[in-house]
């Protein structure tokens, strides 16, 4: 029997850990490449995906699916900020996350950091997420090319990731058609960065079954060398309206029990502001140093850029806030002041009296007061005045309040 939908994990050929995690489950896959070297990088990975797959569940549309996705990933990153917060020797632990969700033909997305999804449709692969790294804002800008982004030595540093980096990091999220037939492969950039997308496609092409894709991709990146982690998830979509396996399936260090270990100053992993390099990758060979000095301009460039979006951000916010605390005085003003134009005649003491103000209150305070007491017994007045002077009488004004005082001082002469 073929299957439809498998993950993978593999250490590689390097690496002494596996930092990568993954997630096969119903409707939701998932895919988070983990870093900060032993000070974490499997920690991060594992919780966001434990984090993640929360989300794991039937939506009744797919825009609701894509918001819930990507509320799991903001979830994830203040889960990772408040384990840094309590284990202080995890400082600078991050991870990426690529995620899909199937609601009936259509795909909810959200992706982050440089983990890819892949789509093969009709024969042909394409990239659907885009890398949010250093040497991918080089192509984008036209500094370089995508062959030479391949070998620069600052491709492994990313701009976006979960992590104890930013509290309110950018999600990009998506809402994509699927039709039978389609097969979409999450992967950590362990399979991307060390095997061609021309020997993925013809993976895929050539083997259905997604279980058998999964291990001949994992296979791929091992004959190249390995020299990091890799994982993938192959989901096929077929005439049903899930893709999802019977049981949910978690691979890499996410399938793991979670191991807190401290580590010294000099193994963690180096930070540049508001940047993770990512210890995973190879150092750059000496001939590739001759995109060093452009490429560290502008690197600084983005990084200044990045601090000057981070303040923007804050004071946005700030001011937000001031404008909303001063909306709310403004109009908790103008409605006290209301209330100090109402009157209401009730009782004081056993006497009748003026009240200025509304009867209502908020929590203890009370929204009025007396004004004007008086030497009018309750107990002179009739039974009926008594009672509506008891529950209040309202006034349309101060003189109409004084109007009442009188007809009841009449009254009770009598």
């Amino acid at each position: 029997m073929t299957s439809r939908t498998a993950a993978a994990s593999h250490v590689g050929r390097v690496r002494s850990n596996n930092q990568d995690s993954g997630y096969a489950g119903r409707h939701l896959f998932v895919v988070a490449d983990g870093m900060g070297g032993h000070a974490g990088g499997d920690v991060a990975s594992a919780l966001a995906i434990q984090a993640i797959a929360q989300t794991d569940a039937a939506f009744e549309t797919v825009e609701q699916a894509r918001d819930a996705l990507e509320s799991a990933l903001l979830a994830a990153n203040r889960e990772l900020a408040e384990t840094v917060s309590e284990h202080p020797e995890l400082t600078g632990m991050g991870t990426t996350v690529s995620g899909l969700v199937r609601v009936g033909g259509r795909m909810a997305l959200a992706h982050i950091g440089d983990s890819r999804v892949y789509l093969l449709r009709d024969d042909t692969l394409s990239q659907i997420t885009k890398d949010h790294t250093f040497v991918q804002r080089l192509v984008d800008s036209g500094r370089i090319t995508p062959e030479e982004a391949a070998v620069h030595p600052r491709r492994s540093v990313l701009m976006r990731v979960l992590g104890d980096v930013d509290l309110s990091p950018d999600i990009d999220t998506d809402v994509l058609d699927t039709n039978p037939g389609d097969r979409w492969l999450l992967c950590s950039d362990g399979l991307s960065g060390y095997v061609t997308d021309e020997r993925i496609a013809e993976i895929l092409r050539e083997t259905p079954d997604s279980d058998a894709a999964s291990q001949a991709l994992i296979q791929a990146s091992l004959d190249n060398g390995a020299p990091d982690n890799v994982t993938v998830v192959v989901v096929g979509v077929d005439e049903s309206d899930d893709s999802g396996v019977p049981d949910p399936v978690m691979v890499g260090s996410a399938a793991q029990p979670l191991s807190f270990r401290p580590v010294e100053e000099k193994r963690a992993a180096k930070r540049l502001p508001q940047l993770l390099l990512h210890p995973l990758k190879p150092a750059p060979d000496p001939e590739d140093e001759h995109f060093e000095p452009e490429s560290e301009e502008f690197l600084r460039e983005l990084i200044a850029e990045d601090r000057r979006r981070k303040i923007r951000r804050r004071i946005t916010w700030s001011v937000g806030i001031l404008l909303i605390v001063g909306i709310l005085a403004t109009a908790l003003t103008a409605g006290y002041q209301w209330t100090q134009t109402r009157y209401y005649v009730g009782e004081v003491d056993g006497q009748v009296a003026i009240y200025q103000g509304v009867q209502q209150g908020v929590g203890p305070f009370s929204l009025s007061n007396v004004y004007q007491e008086t030497d009018i017994d309750l107990m002179q007045l009739t039974p009926f005045s008594r009672s509506a002077v008891e529950q209040t009488i309202s006034a349309v004004d101060l003189i109409d309040a004084l109007a009442i005082i009188e007809r009841l001082r009449r009254e009770a002469e009598r």
